[in-house]
Formats: C-alpha cells, structure tokens, sequence
C-alpha cells in the first residue's frame, strides 16, 4: 500500500485524522476541492470525510454533492487500495429503539426534507460497499466530541459554560439522550479500519446512551447545578452496537467519566 489520502482533511474529524497519520511519519495527501491529482495518483488508503452536518438543511445540493457525487467520482476514476466512508449513526433514528445494529434494514422517508442527509449518506453507503470491488468499509460516527480548549459542540459548550459560572440552564428536556463518542476514540477506530481489511459497517460510537438526566447528574455530583426544561415523553432511540467496533481493539471512554474528571481538574472553575 502506497500511503494514505483524506478526502475532507478541512474538517473536523479529517484534520485530526491527518495530523495522527502525520505525527507517526505517515504520507498524507490531503487534496484541495477540486484538485485534479486526485484522479491522476494513487491514493493508497483513502478516508472519506468530506460531509456537511448542521448547514445540510440549507445547502442540500451541496450535501448531495460532498456525501455521493464526489464519492461516486472517486470509486469509478481514482485508483486506491481501500476507501472507508464516514457516515452517521443518525441513519437509524428512524427506526427508533429497534435501531442500532449494523445489519438493520434502514427506513427514510423520501419527502422529508430532513432526509436529504440520511438519504444522501446511505447512497453513499451503498456506492461504498457496493461499486468499490470490495475494497470499501463505512464508519458510522455517533455524536464525536473533543474537551480540549476550543472545541465545539454540545459539550465543549457545556463545560466552557461551567467554567464560568455554577449554575446553568438547557433549553433541552431530562429524557433526551445522545450516544457520546470521544474524538480519540473515533481516530483509533478509523486508523484500525483502514489498516485492516474489516469489511461492510461499523459503528464508531461509546454504546452509552446518555441523558441530559445523566448529565445533570454527573454535573452535581462535581458541585454544579443543571436546569433543564419540563420533561416530556421523546422518541425511543436507538442503541449503537458496538461489538465490531469492539473487535478491532477499540475500548471506547465513558464520556460521563470524561466529563467528570474534565470538572475536577485543578483551575477548571475560573468563577
């Protein structure tokens, strides 16, 4: 194998995936949008990051572009040796409690909006796992989260909310729950994909389904206090399984832990 491509080293999962590969000595071609090398070298392994998230509603041919057109360029023209595709965990929101599993059957419905991104992303899937000549995986990345300085995100907020003030309010009811993955956690998980031959999907994810009620609790425990709004009933949710994940050597972090030992760190409270 001939080094290592990212397609999306701009983002927020690619950079951090360039700069591990970087620091270990690896050869890392990070293509600009556009550049025409892209078609013209070999790209050894190939990890495909380019996506949009929180914009998908306003640019959707935009994100129809980044999660299918460019992939389907990619599998037909480029020469690579393996290509993983990240995808998102939120393909099987639709199927609520029963979700969770890498072989379910997924559901969208087509004249939702929303579903530009779920559909888009599960296109990829298939371009992925089926017009790849076996050489494709997917990763599907749960809610990835970073605590270091600057970060952003639901929880990097949050703690930079604490470290200013010992009481703080969510616009968000108790019951509403997300599955929290730690970045380093998603990079080893990546790194170990694309070095074996694992084939078809993975959940990169904790398998922890957290609440804000168990926010709240590892918030008090720590000596802060978190309102959250009224509690009403919420959709079930699915429960990532993560034995796949598990046997490519990846122990994901209990991301409750990681917050807790995150407010008891000398100097955190800045008052």
């Amino acid at each position: 194998m001939s080094g290592w491509t990212i397609i999306g080293a701009g983002g927020f999962i690619g950079g951090r995936l360039a700069q591990a590969l970087r620091d270990r000595g690896e050869a890392v071609y990070a293509p600009a949008r556009g550049d025409p090398a892209l078609f013209e070298r070999d790209l050894g392994r190939v990890f495909y990051c380019a996506g949009l998230t929180g914009d998908f509603a306003v640019r959707p041919f935009d994100t129809v572009e980044a999660h299918v057109t460019l992939l389907a360029q990619v599998l037909s023209q480029a020469r690579f040796d393996r290509l993983i595709y990240l995808s998102s965990t939120r393909l099987y929101d639709s199927l609520g409690a029963a979700g969770g599993r890498e072989d379910d059957i997924l559901a969208f419905d087509p004249a939702a909006p929303r579903n530009v991104y779920d559909l888009s992303k599960a296109l990829g899937e298939n371009l992925t796992l089926a017009r790849s000549g076996g050489r494709g995986a997917v990763a599907r990345l749960s809610n990835v989260f970073d605590l270091a300085p600057g970060a952003s995100g639901f929880l990097p907020e949050l703690l930079q909310k604490a470290r200013r003030s010992r009481e703080i309010t969510l616009d968000s009811v108790p019951g509403a729950v997300r599955d929290y993955v730690h970045a380093d956690d998603v990079i080893a998980a990546l790194l170990a994909m694309g070095e074996s031959q694992t084939p078809g999907v993975v959940n990169v994810a904790s398998g922890q389904n957290v609440s804000n009620a168990d926010l709240a609790q590892v918030f008090g425990a720590a000596g802060w206090t978190l309102n959250l709004t009224p509690d009403r009933p919420m959709p079930a949710a699915p429960h990532c399984a993560i034995d796949r994940l598990q046997a490519l050597g990846i122990a994901p972090q209990d991301p409750r832990q990681l917050i807790a030992e995150a407010l008891a760190a000398p100097g955190f409270f800045l008052g």
